[in-house]
């Protein structure tokens, strides 16, 4: 009882656990990282001079770049009105945001996979193709830039449109009609009123979208051709070949170096607030606006009698029909929904294939490949590897998570922000980085090729995601009930019980699923700490990818793609009945407090 007392009185110390995990796994193995970097102890800068006098690593770097912008513009070309449109769908609103949060959730080795089906020489496109007479040969589809591309966009576009959405749904489209009713058309009440209050949304996405786009290996390495290396995957070969991490270190520490860069370029830190040093910055480019706005009120000196005029003209006139605008947004969020859901639909269908080989449609409708998921004893050893550890992840991140947040949330504003910075690094900064970091330090404590060490490097990711779900619903919460309990002298612990965790219970429940699922699909990390001595699901299924002879992991990719479905379903009984019984006592007018 006096400790947690204690905890309740300094709220900070809750957050240590997950502080001392990250430490332990990540941090200190991050600097160790650093110094082997700088080939400590004689610290030069050896490894990074020969870097940059590799012509091919210099063209690799600036490879990885170009594709990274290239899938964050199209990304924001695409998801902007995405985003738009859904926002102002009314009622198709939900529909339309489970379906893009469906996609988000699938696993992205099956969406990649799927595109490989897609994209190949006898892939759906060619066989159409094909069959149709338009073509004489398969085209080129695959192992490419293009295939690139469009496999990085489906994977990255609901991180695009999703953090948008959460701007413009705060908009209030009262300014919009303000602007139409001063004489304003809609494109012009638009570019002047909505977009504007709608940057910050652009600018979160763009940078989630650019900076994972960075540390992005499964994707470049199934669709694209032997130019389209990323750094990324220089640095698996670097680790997996080489016996001397120096170069490796160095790779990765100038990968993130370019990410901070990014980061610190907007004014922007981990933990989602702007940064106080960006505060000058941000004063010249006020001032600077200001500077051009005074400039435009001279110029349009010169215009306003011709505006009066031709407003005047204009007022009593009957608006356009803006049906075709409509259909046109609907023709446009119909063919965004089946770019991203196509994939998955496809796996789905092909996994009922009864022939030796992949084909769709399929010609006949069977179970075999199911049957043969089922009876093979290394995918029933993978996935069950997969559900202990995401099961044993999930627990863990899920208890040392929501401690950090609820002592984050009673933290000061400014220690609140660096320490949430600090825990959200390993789900900010490239995995690639976070898996070589997370092998330096698991192979100083002897763990790696363990069970033990594949959960540390799991819980490290998973805890941010918990941290995050849990401190947006404390956001919400009335502390006020907390002082009311304690009032009627509940201890520290029987407020916790009674009247905190039944509030907050739905985000620690999200959390814990969001754990799971981060746990369930790791590629990365796994693949450095236990290789392919301790099977994972996703291990299994990049194997099978690489080979690309055993239809079974199109069952599997089908399994894979039905699990965010439970995952929703899970999610959303857990949240009514949270409502439900949270709404009892308030519909009840004879309702007392048997205490």
């Amino acid at each position: 009882m006096k400790t947690i007392q204690r905890m309740s009185s300094m709220p900070i110390l809750l957050t240590m656990p997950a502080l001392g995990v990250l430490l332990a796994v990540f941090g200190i193995p991050l600097i160790l990282l650093f110094l082997t970097s700088l080939n400590a102890p004689a610290l030069s800068l050896v490894n990074y001079v020969g870097f940059f006098a590799q012509r091919s690593y210099i063209a690799i770097l600036l490879l990885t770049l170009e594709i990274s912008a290239v899938a964050t513009a199209i990304c924001l070309l695409i998801g902007y009105p995405t985003a738009y449109l859904i926002a102002v769908s009314g009622r198709a609103r939900p529909v339309l945001m489970v379906l893009v949060f469906l996609t988000w959730l699938t696993s992205a080795l099956v969406r990649t996979y799927a595109w490989i089906v897609v994209l190949g020489d006898n892939g759906l496109i060619n066989s159409l193709l094909l069959n149709v007479g338009l073509i004489d040969s398969p085209l080129p589809l695959i192992y490419n830039r293009f295939a690139v591309y469009v496999g990085m966009v489906h994977i990255m576009l609901p991180m695009m449109i999703l953090p948008i959405i959460s701007v413009m749904m705060s908009i209030d489209s009262s300014l919009m009609a303000a602007a139409r009713s001063m004489g304003a058309k809609p494109f012009t009440a638009f570019l002047r009123v909505y977009f504007p209050l709608s940057i910050p949304g652009i600018r979160s996405g763009c940078i989630l979208v650019f900076v994972v786009c960075l540390g992005f290996y499964i994707t470049p390495q199934a669709l694209g051709g032997l130019g389209d290396t990323m750094l990324s995957a220089l640095i698996n070969s670097q680790l997996t070949t080489s016996l001397d991490l120096a170069p490796t270190a160095a790779a990765s520490f100038i990968l993130l170096a370019i990410t901070v860069v990014v980061l610190s370029a907007v004014g922007v830190n981990l933990a989602g607030a702007h940064s106080q040093a960006a505060s000058p910055e941000l004063k010249l480019r006020t001032d600077r606006l200001r500077v051009l706005t005074r400039a435009i009120r001279y110029l349009n000196e010169f215009v306003l009698p011709r505006r009066a005029r031709r407003w005047t003209a204009k007022l009593y006139q009957t608006q356009h029909n803006t049906s075709w605008w409509k259909i046109f947004g609907a023709i446009f969020i119909a063919i965004v929904m089946f770019y991203l859901l196509l994939p998955g639909v496809i796996v789905i269908i092909i996994s009922f294939n009864s022939g030796e080989f992949l084909e769709f449609p399929p010609r006949e409708v069977s179970l075999r490949w199911y049957y043969s998921f089922f009876s093979d004893p290394s995918w029933i050893a993978a996935a069950w590897n997969s559900f202990q550890f995401g099961l044993i992840v999930s627990c863990l991140s899920t208890i040392i998570g929501t401690m950090a947040a609820f002592g984050l949330s009673r933290c000061s504003s400014g220690l609140r922000s660096s320490l949430t910075m600090v825990i959200l690094t390993p789900i900010t900064i490239p995995v690639i980085v976070v898996g070589v970091a997370v092998y330096l330090g698991l192979a100083k404590l002897g763990l790696i090729g363990t069970s033990t060490g594949i959960i540390l490097g799991h819980t490290i990711g998973a805890i941010g995601y918990v941290v995050v779900i849990v401190m947006a619903t404390l956001s919400g919460f009335d502390r006020t009930l907390e002082q009311a309990a304690m009032s009627m002298r509940a201890g520290p612990t029987q407020t916790f019980m009674r009247v905190t965790l039944p509030l907050i219970r739905s985000g620690i429940i999200g959390g814990a699923l969001f754990a799971f699922l981060a746990s369930f699909d790791e590629v990365i990390v796994t693949s450095f700490v236990g290789g392919y001595a301790i099977p994972t699901l996703p291990l299994k299924m990049l194997e099978n990818l690489k080979q690309q002879v055993d239809p079974t992991i199109a069952a599997v990719g089908s399994l894979l793609t039905l699990l965010p479905i439970v995952w929703l379903v899970v999610l959303y009984f857990t949240l009514w009945r949270t409502q439900g019984t949270l709404g009892k006592p308030a519909m009840n007018p004879t309702y007392t407090n048997p205490h």
